[in-house]
């Protein structure tokens, strides 16, 4: 029987996993020192370089606390995710750590880990039901929406608008809430003229800033929800004829990505995250729960912007 690539990939991790938390358990390899403890973490995606950098400041303070990390890469598919997430909560790890696909349909996934004691800490999107979790730690996503509005508005009031939204992830709804709530109150004259899936993607975003170019002619800025979308966006305005140049575009992540992209003047801003503090965070509020301390239900992250000023200083 034919096994695929990504099937063999998931069962080797997990084996690592299992191996790792069975650790001190009878009848289980002794190779490992059993007071070492064990975290996964579950990304929706790792094909951003966000989520990289969120991964590796996880992974590096789980190590320098003497734990172990397994990373499991959803590629975007709630399906994946939801079995990823049985197959580790199986091998009962300290925590794990969460960056669900569907901020909804992860519910069944949640309700598991409860039930087999397994604290999850969530990590930037939030979860629809709170209570089946330890913590969430995220940025201020609603204010990087409003920051991004808010910089539009400086140099196009009256701008007519699309937003290439990612409508499963909670994150990008609170941005874009964000970004509308900004737009109506402070900046009347500004329209939005539609609102569109982009996936989340690079290449999501492409066809749908296509799209959208050919059926509003006026359509003069872009809010998009991370910085693979607005590149996306970026690269389809680029490439057609008479509108590159003439629609700004306003996204989210602070990614080393779209900070170029914005000192090349692709992109007008980004409201920055940061990756290493959600990270250090989330792993600081796993280990103290471990230890008996209590932990705050919720944190958020401030955000910055990063505009053409930001991103050429020192």
């Amino acid at each position: 029987m034919n096994t695929s690539p990504l099937l063999v990939s998931r069962r080797a991790s997990l084996r690592l996993l299992g191996a790792a938390v069975c650790a001190g358990a009878a009848g289980c390899q002794r190779d490992f020192n059993p007071g070492v403890r064990r975290f996964a973490v579950s990304f929706q995606t790792l094909n951003n370089p966000f989520f990289v950098e969120l991964n590796d400041a996880i992974k590096a303070a789980v190590e320098a606390r003497g734990g172990q990390l397994v990373t499991l890469d959803a590629r975007h598919d709630s399906n994946k995710q939801r079995n990823d997430l049985s197959d580790a909560i199986q091998q009962r790890p300290a925590a794990i750590f969460l960056n669900p696909v569907n901020w909804e349909g992860v519910r069944g996934s949640l309700v598991e880990a409860k039930r087999a004691g397994v604290p999850v800490i969530v990590i930037d999107t939030p979860v629809g039901d709170v209570d089946l979790v330890l913590a969430q730690v995220a940025s201020d996503n609603v204010d990087a929406g409003r920051l991004a509005a808010r910089a539009l508005g400086k140099v196009k009031p009256a701008a007519q608008v699309a937003i290439v939204h990612h409508s499963v992830a909670k994150a990008c709804i609170d941005r874009v809430a964000g970004f509308r709530e900004v737009a109506s109150e402070k900046f009347t004259d500004m329209t939005i003229l539609q609102t569109e899936e982009g996936k989340g993607t690079t290449e999501g975003a492409r066809p749908v800033m296509v799209d959208l170019l050919g059926r509003f002619p006026k359509l003069d800025a872009v809010f998009a929800i991370n910085d693979p979308s607005a590149i996306g966006c970026a690269s389809a305005i680029e490439g057609t004829p008479g509108r590159a140049g003439k629609v700004a575009i306003v996204t989210v992540d602070g990614s080393k990505e779209g900070i170029a992209a914005v000192k090349d003047g692709r992109l007008l801003s980004t409201s920055a995250q940061s990756p290493a503090e959600i990270g250090r965070v989330a792993v600081g509020l796993a280990f103290d729960h471990l230890d008996g301390k209590a932990v705050a239900k919720d944190v958020k992250i401030p955000v910055k912007l990063i505009n053409r000023e930001q991103a050429d200083g020192p």
